[in-house]
């Protein structure tokens, strides 16, 4: 499986808070089966993006882990106008890898109504938008349409795997659920912070995804689609094909 959002690089953010936690992290994704991982520092109000500073400490722990799991670099990144104007003089700044890949977090306090317009303005740029975590904020769970109009111009969805699995309650699973169902969603990640609580752990979601809606449909979702981020290649936007549930029905006697 590959994560293409977490943060597990120390002391950048709400993430890990030491480099022996930022170790322990991503040994515990890779004895998951995690194979590559984007660590993904926040840029917003409260923390500064360091680029610099990031590939200092992905490069300190490749060094550490070895084979054991890849990391790359991307970052988690908020509509605020100053962020918007330097992302759009250097497009491959904030971008996994430099490759054109932004991933879009959103204030649970407001969603731009020109989001569309700021969209477009990325895309034109040379970045692919994901919006990640969307069934986590509440106001975009009062406005599924939103997102749809969103997927059918060209921006991608991302869901926490910990919320098909019940982590943040019942409403947010169910949320989840329906966006995979109506195909919209394109990627599965951790979006880890710590070894306990937000651990860097996806097989299970794995295991869920695979058993109601199909291997193929798991796979998709936590491998290929985070391999073509990583490597910066294109995938088709809109829609998915929605998959189709697997029900497992028992016999009565």
């Amino acid at each position: 499986m590959i994560d293409i959002h977490s943060h597990v690089l120390w002391g950048l953010d709400d993430g890990a808070r030491t480099l022996e936690q930022s170790e322990a992290m991503l040994r515990m994704a890779a004895a998951h089966g995690t194979t590559d991982i984007v660590a993904t520092p926040h840029a917003d109000l409260q923390f500064t993006f360091q680029p610099v500073l990031i590939d200092e400490r992905r490069k300190e722990l490749q060094e550490r882990l070895g084979e054991t799991i890849r990391i790359h670099t991307g970052c988690d990144f908020h509509l605020k106008l100053d962020n918007i104007q330097d992302a759009l003089a250097h497009p491959a700044k904030y971008s996994v890898n430099g490759r054109g890949w932004l991933l879009v977090e959103f204030s649970d306090l407001m969603i731009f109504p020109n989001t569309e317009e700021i969209f477009a303005q990325l895309e034109n740029a040379g970045m692919r938008v994901i919006v990640t975590h969307p069934e986590r904020n509440w106001l975009l769970r009062q406005k599924p349409e939103r997102l749809e109009a969103w997927v059918h111009q060209g921006a991608f969805l991302q869901v926490t795997g910990q919320s098909l699995l019940g982590f943040f309650g019942s409403d947010v699973r169910k949320f989840s659920e329906s966006l995979i169902e109506k195909g919209w969603v394109h990627f599965l990640a951790s979006d880890a912070h710590d070894t306990k609580r937000r651990p860097p752990v996806l097989d299970q979601t794995w295991k869920r995804v695979s058993d109601r809606y199909g291997a193929d449909y798991a796979e998709a979702l936590l491998k290929i689609h985070p391999q073509a981020v990583i490597d910066g290649y294109k995938i088709e936007s809109g829609p998915l094909d929605p998959p189709e549930k697997r029900r497992k029905w028992l016999g009565l006697f």
